[in-house]
């Protein structure tokens, strides 16, 4: 076989195989405060100052602008749009969504003015954590640190909006209800200042839990869906379908 030929050949083979997906570490090292939802650590907050850098993927996904690594977990997330049922899944390996900083899968959009965002969330691990959670979050930024305000389903049935009110303060409850294992829609309204936390159990009309809470925004700010497995080296999924993001209030 010629040089030219024996080219041509290997050419066709390298077309031929899989794309060689980059392997993540084995054993990533994980800090003693980052373990917070394993059943032997409580819950304790990072170092003071501790912050590291999302990681950024530009491209559109579904409804959503691009999707981000918040706060860049040891392990790299990942979500898939399935067009035919409009349904998004959401995998990651993340610490929290708590403190002053945060680590989750993040799918937005930038917006302004007023808003509604809401899904169907289901857990499709029956093994998972059970403070695993999706979200609904308004963020001021992408930094681990954002000014930020998220309604949250939890993988135990919880249901609570929380803030974080000013760019690395401690997030906060504003909202809490306990859950059990009904088919859930939650959402999150914006209108003017004033954010409310929506639900429905198995189909009944959205209603509201709680009072509004007050928060402002500077224009354009970021408004998304996202998963957070609170374990920093093990996946779990989210899946969320009929997703409802409007730049107007009462449209849930």
């Amino acid at each position: 076989m010629n040089t030219s030929r024996r080219l041509r050949s290997l050419l066709i083979l390298l077309a031929a195989a899989p794309v060689a997906v980059l392997a993540q570490p084995s054993n990533p090292e994980v800090p003693d405060w980052s373990r917070e939802g394993s059943a032997t650590h409580r819950q304790v907050p990072p170092p003071k100052g501790f912050h590291r850098p999302t990681v950024n993927f530009p491209g559109q996904i579904g409804i959503f602008e691009g999707q981000s690594d918040i706060g860049a977990p040891l392990l790299p997330g990942s979500a898939l749009y399935d067009a035919a049922t409009q349904t998004y899944t959401i995998h990651s390996a993340s610490s929290n969504i708590w403190y002053f900083r945060d680590e989750f899968r993040y799918l937005w959009r930038r917006m302004d003015g007023d808003l509604s965002l809401a899904a169907d969330v289901k857990f499709p691990n029956p093994d998972g954590y059970f403070d695993a959670k999706a979200v609904f979050v308004i963020r001021q930024d992408l930094d681990d640190d954002a000014r930020s305000i998220m309604a949250a389903i939890h993988a135990g049935g919880l249901v609570h909006m929380a803030t974080r009110e000013h760019k690395a303060a401690d997030m906060h409850e504003t909202e809490h209800i306990e859950g059990d294992d009904a088919e859930l829609r939650i959402g999150i309204q914006k209108e003017g200042n004033a954010f409310t936390l929506w639900v429905s159990y198995d189909g009944e009309p959205m209603h509201q839990l709680g009072d509004p809470f007050e928060l402002e925004f500077d224009g354009p700010f970021y408004v998304g869906i996202g998963f957070c497995s609170h374990l920093p080296v093990t996946y779990d999924t989210a899946v969320l379908s009929n997703v409802v993001l409007e730049n107007a209030a009462g449209k849930l």
